[in-house]
């Protein structure tokens, strides 16, 4: 199926019930009077068909590949700081500008920078979606706009580019580990399942139990916003529970910090009364006391894959096949991981125990 036809301007005239001349003036302060109801009306109309001006089609139409655009969730996320810099930094190396702009999480915000994003004359969107605006994110399609997903994908949007860390697979590996280790009470602090990385770091956590032969206990998966300090109050249920988890996975990166502050606080010590794998890529993580066991995310190669597929949708004028690309994560083994203590005090007394 092709592409819907985009509203012209005389389109918006017969909508607001006046002549492409007025909806011109409108279009162009400064050209002629127009007044003010016959104003709104025809605002009314360019709002109702996302209608806009020639200029930014023709801009689209070029396949501009020196400008892209880059909507990401919060750079107060160490992971999406990060991705925002590596992208720069690639970006440059070719001569593309890039756009950035953030929606911190807020549909209603993405919503409004969607709206914006046809009139900066971008030749194509790096984005990390909230998981709405979906009709949105179509009209930006039909409009012609280059559009990849990172880290990210809408399940209603399958024809879009998208390049992520392989999140399943990920999850799945840090759970086995802990597994191998004798752990069957594993925490779990995830992102909202409402994003497609939840549900993968879930997904894949939820694998391993099963195959496994451990009960699933609900009380042991926290899903908690991105934004916020919400994982301290995660590991505080956790702790809190009656039989509380011997193991813990930090899946959400934008709370590592927030999870680790609050297992400090509460004195638990770690890996003797807790073991923890944390989902970050920060070099502090190697420098605490006991350095932490992590899920590395190869940020870097998602920025390349993100640029290059970006940059080729804006030149390109039709035909390319969409792609879904998979990076994988490096499981990164480091002290903050052991068994739980009750298997380790087992172990050293039968180690002790008289050979017969």
């Amino acid at each position: 199926m092709g592409a819907r036809r985009a509203p012209t301007i005389r389109d918006v005239a017969a909508a607001a019930g006046v002549s492409v001349g007025v909806v011109s003036r409108v279009l162009n302060p400064g050209s002629g009077p127009v007044a003010a109801d016959t104003r709104a009306r025809v605002m009314a109309a360019i709002e109702k068909l996302a209608y806009r001006p020639r200029y930014v089609a023709q801009a689209l139409g070029r396949g501009r590949s020196d400008r892209i655009g880059l909507l990401l969730a919060d750079l107060a996320n160490p992971f999406f700081a990060y991705l925002a810099d590596r992208l720069v930094w690639e970006a440059r190396g070719r001569g593309v500008q890039v756009v950035l702009m953030t929606h911190q999480e807020d549909s209603r915000l993405e919503g409004d920078l969607l709206d914006a994003l046809l009139d900066q004359s971008v030749g194509a969107l790096i984005a990390t979606p909230t998981g709405g605006n979906i009709e949105k994110w179509r009209r930006l399609l039909d409009a012609g706009l280059g559009l990849v997903f990172a880290d990210r994908s809408l399940e209603a949007l399958p024809h879009v580019d998208t390049v992520s860390i392989s999140n399943k697979k990920s999850a799945e590996v840090a759970t086995r580990h802990l597994v191998d280790l004798g752990h069957s009470r594993i925490g779990f602090i995830s992102g909202p399942s409402s994003t497609s990385t939840g549900r993968d770091r879930i997904a894949g956590y939820l694998a391993v139990l099963r195959s496994s032969g451990i009960d699933v206990d609900p009380a042991l998966i926290c899903e908690v916003p991105f934004r916020g300090s919400a994982g301290a109050d995660a590991v505080s249920a956790l702790l809190a529970l009656p039989q509380p988890p011997t193991a813990l996975i930090v899946a959400n990166t934008a709370q590592v910090r927030f999870a680790l502050h609050r297992l400090k606080h509460a004195g638990v010590a770690i890996p003797d009364d807790l073991s923890v794998i944390v989902f970050d890529d920060n070099p502090w993580i190697e420098l605490v006391s006991p350095p932490l066991t992590a899920v590395r995310q190869p940020i870097d190669l998602l920025a390349v894959h993100c640029l290059e597929r970006a940059v080729s949708r804006a030149a390109a004028r039709g035909g390319m096949r969409v792609e879904h690309v998979s990076v994988d994560a490096e499981f990164v083994r480091r002290a903050s991981t052991a068994g739980p203590r009750v298997e380790r005090r087992k172990r050293r007394s039968n180690a002790r125990s008289p050979q017969s």
